[in-house]
């Protein structure tokens, strides 16, 4: 298992940020290795909403799908996500008032097929690449929301 976590201020309410988290229609705008929404739910994300997202991780598109798990609006959001050869994915969302804006806690659990096997050669080919990945999406979508808030 590989264990990622980061965490970020953005100067929104936690609101406006859980507004554009859960958005499906808005992970382009913020989550650096997204390529396409395959498909959401319609309406409000609620525990046992259902996402399949297409991603791309060292030269390869992956499609993954997601169940919410766990769903408290405007504080939590844990999603189950299940990959390719069984792989399995577990992310969550923790927002927080923090000093005028959001603190956003994010943390991702990744369980590559094969067991031990399966994860000598994760770690091979993805090495710390989704560390970086989760502090510039984290930055991309605190970028989003500052600018978002200037405008309104």
């Amino acid at each position: 298992m590989s264990l990622v976590t980061a965490s970020i201020h953005i100067d929104a309410a936690p609101a406006d940020v859980w507004k554009m988290v859960m958005d499906p229609a808005s992970l382009d705008k913020w989550v650096t290795i997204h390529r396409k929404l395959v498909h959401a739910d319609p309406g409000a994300p609620k525990v046992g909403y259902k996402m399949d997202q297409q991603i791309h991780m060292r030269g390869v598109h992956l499609e993954v799908h997601w169940r919410l798990v766990e769903c408290r609006p405007g504080e939590l959001a844990v999603w189950q996500g299940r990959g390719p050869a069984r792989s399995h994915a577990r992310s969550e969302y923790v927002l927080s008032t923090d000093d005028g804006g959001t603190r956003f806690d994010y943390r991702n659990e990744f369980r590559p097929p094969l067991g031990p096997v399966g994860a000598i050669v994760s770690r091979a080919l993805v090495g710390g690449m989704p560390e970086r990945e989760a502090k510039r999406t984290l930055e991309r979508l605190r970028a989003q929301m500052e600018r978002d808030n200037k405008e309104n």
